[in-house]
């Protein structure tokens, strides 16, 4: 009998030394990767889409490959270019992260487009924020976020930048 309590702790501590492995490993990708400065304008009556910007730094070289929302029925990775004089905004599949480089979504022509929102963003909210990303050979890491809702008129400046929003990973 003692031979099977010792066969016992042996698996149960080599099944805790697993589990804190695969723990730290999920922490460490948590790590290399920091999401801040999540908002978007609140709408206005009728209003259905929002845009949300946010700046995003991997210290690896990362994709970011989708997001979504429970507060929309779809969200889209958009880039915004000027043609002819004229804005223009078009879905992407993908957004590239470079390594150790802090990329503001805005200003590198790119944000997060909710579209059919379910109900008007109100100043003062928060929109909870699924950020599905690729790191490496990792695969796709899900990063939960929240954007702060300002005010219809609010722009970005550099006071609300270094605000970092909380966030969660989740491996997918």
């Amino acid at each position: 009998m003692s031979n099977l309590n010792r066969f016992g702790w042996l698996a149960a501590a080599l099944l805790v030394s697993f589990a804190s492995y695969a723990a730290g490993n999920a922490a460490s990708n948590a790590g290399d990767i920091e999401i801040s400065g999540a908002w978007s304008r609140a709408t206005a009556p009728g209003q259905d889409a929002a845009s949300v910007d946010l700046t995003i730094t991997s210290k690896r070289a990362a994709t970011l490959v989708g997001v979504s929302s429970p507060a929309a029925k779809t969200a889209e990775l958009h880039s915004m270019t000027t043609e002819d004089g004229m804005m223009r905004m078009r879905e992407v599949k993908s957004i590239e992260l470079p390594a150790g480089k802090r990329v503001n979504l805005s200003e590198s022509g790119y944000h997060l487009m909710l579209n059919g929102l379910k109900a008007p963003l109100k100043e003062g909210e928060t929109v909870p924020l699924t950020l599905s990303i690729r790191v490496g050979k990792q695969g796709v890491v899900k990063f939960e976020t929240m954007a702060e809702v300002r005010s219809l008129t609010e722009t970005n400046d550099a006071s609300h930048e270094d605000e970092h929003m909380h966030m969660h990973m989740h491996m997918h």
